[in-house]
């Protein structure tokens, strides 16, 4: 299965549910703007994608106060079905789509996959409140949209790992988005789209592709640039204090080091 061919279905079902989508975006867009589409794909395709995903021992582990997970970048190590799939979210009649659906203009994938890629999450991983880093890897396009396509067949409810954005900050309450098998989420990233994966709770992988896309101008007038920033959740104080802290030395450290500091790791290379 090709690239263009998944992106054609993925294309027709946006444009089945346009109207729908567009009236969520639109009614949750002045806290942190998003959709939900449900059955993207086939759904013997959609399990293919699942059982082509790496074991986590071929990815990179992420664990720290902030996170817990696995993810990757370099596609071209995997099975080829992933990193067409991927890519599929990426094609032009996808970007023209989604354009139409939130009303942002000129939208670019990153081929890069600055920050994107695929991850897996297992029993006990999370993703605490964050916000993302504000632009792309050389800081000349705007990071305006997150697009979450998750593939673990059978992901119950009750199985955890879901999506949660917090459009009153990190210490309110916040909204779940479950990452039900075969369903697509899209969300505005901008300098108040607190997010973050609740603990996972299920004994089975969690799998999710994800990219990011971006354009010349930021999805709020106001946004300045920012570093990706992560808080406790409103039951950890003492984590909450320490990541604060971090985010603080992070972003002058950014402000310092326009670049960076060190060559990035996640990156697709090819």
């Amino acid at each position: 299965m090709q690239r263009d061919q998944i992106a054609d279905a993925v294309v027709e079902r946006l444009a089945a549910s346009r109207e729908r989508l567009r009236e969520q975006f639109t009614r949750s867009s002045a806290r942190i703007g998003h959709f939900v589409l449900d059955h993207v794909l086939p759904a013997d395709l959609a399990s293919q994608v699942y059982q082509a995903f790496p074991s986590p021992g071929r990815m990179t582990l992420k664990r720290s106060l902030r996170e817990h997970k696995y993810i990757a970048a370099q596609m071209d190590r995997y099975e080829r079905l992933v990193e067409e799939a991927l890519f599929a979210f990426q094609d032009v009649r996808v970007l023209r789509e989604i354009e139409r659906i939130t009303g942002l203009d000129r939208l670019e994938g990153d081929p890069e996959l600055y920050a994107g890629g695929i991850s897996v999450m297992v029993k006990n991983h999370f993703l605490n409140p964050h916000i993302d880093n504000s632009h792309d890897k050389d800081r000349s396009r705007w990071r305006v949209l997150n697009a979450l396509f998750y593939v673990t067949p059978q992901w119950g409810d009750e199985d955890g790992g879901h999506l949660e954005l917090w459009p009153d900050g990190p210490g309110a309450q916040p909204v779940t988005l479950h990452s039900r098998f075969n369903r697509l989420v899209v969300m505005a990233t901008h300098a108040q789209s607190w997010h973050s994966v609740s603990p996972v709770l299920a004994p089975r992988p969690r799998c999710c592709v994800s990219n990011y896309y971006f354009r010349r101008a930021p999805v709020r007038d106001s946004d300045r640039f920012h570093v990706t920033s992560f808080r406790g959740r409103p039951e950890q104080p003492v984590r909450d204090l320490v990541l604060k802290l971090d985010a603080g030395m992070r972003a002058v450290l950014r402000r310092v080091f326009k670049k960076g500091l060190g060559r990035l790791t996640h990156l697709y290379r090819r």
